[in-house]
């Protein structure tokens, strides 16, 4: 607080953050200079808030078929403003109007995988993540773009074909298989010995 006159003897700390504890002190001051401190009050924890702070880069991606993975940077416990701290992801397919909801009662938490067979390969999703804890729901992140997990490819490559270089090596050559939406790309071939 401000310095509060000689003739006062209690004052209010104000912008302090949920659920945090604090110590106090006073100092005396004249026009001489300021004495020496109080001993520490006793500890003293604010009381608990909705949280405020949003879960930062939220992304995802990856994982197996029929899967979407959600992650996130965790919210610092200093930054959750009370006790039965978790996240609330919220995901929809682009295009979508409605929202589904999952509920990770885990403060360590910063991963969320849905699994659904009806997912298809590569499917954007927008997806968001917020918090809550005892006192309610807090802030939801903006949304984000994220894509569900990758299938196998479905077609062999085409046009295999050998060439003999040495008594020890053949040179084996095919046709890439092009890029598809719903099987992702080709990280790599196998060439497979009969």
């Amino acid at each position: 607080p401000e310095v509060v006159n000689g003739r006062t003897h209690k004052a209010t700390v104000v912008d302090l953050s949920p659920w945090v504890e604090y110590e106090f002190r006073v100092v005396a001051s004249n026009s001489v200079g300021i004495g020496e401190p109080s001993r520490p009050s006793a500890l003293l924890k604010t009381k608990a808030a909705v949280p405020v702070v949003a879960p930062t880069n939220v992304s995802g991606g990856g994982g197996s078929r029929s899967e979407l993975v959600i992650t996130w940077e965790p919210v610092p416990e200093e930054l959750q403003n009370g006790e039965g701290f978790g996240y609330i992801v919220m995901f929809r397919p682009l295009g979508s109007t409605t929202w589904t909801k999952a509920v990770v009662a885990s403060v360590e938490a910063s991963k969320y995988v849905y699994r659904n067979e009806s997912i298809t390969p590569l499917s954007p999703f927008e997806v968001k993540v917020g918090v809550y804890n005892n006192e309610g729901e807090g802030t939801l992140s903006s949304i984000t773009i994220v894509y569900s997990g990758e299938d196998e490819p479905q077609i062999a490559p085409a046009g295999a074909s050998a060439l003999s270089v040495s008594a020890a090596e053949v040179e084996v050559s095919w046709q890439p298989i092009a890029w598809n939406r719903h099987t992702g790309r080709v990280l790599g071939y196998e060439v497979r010995q009969l």
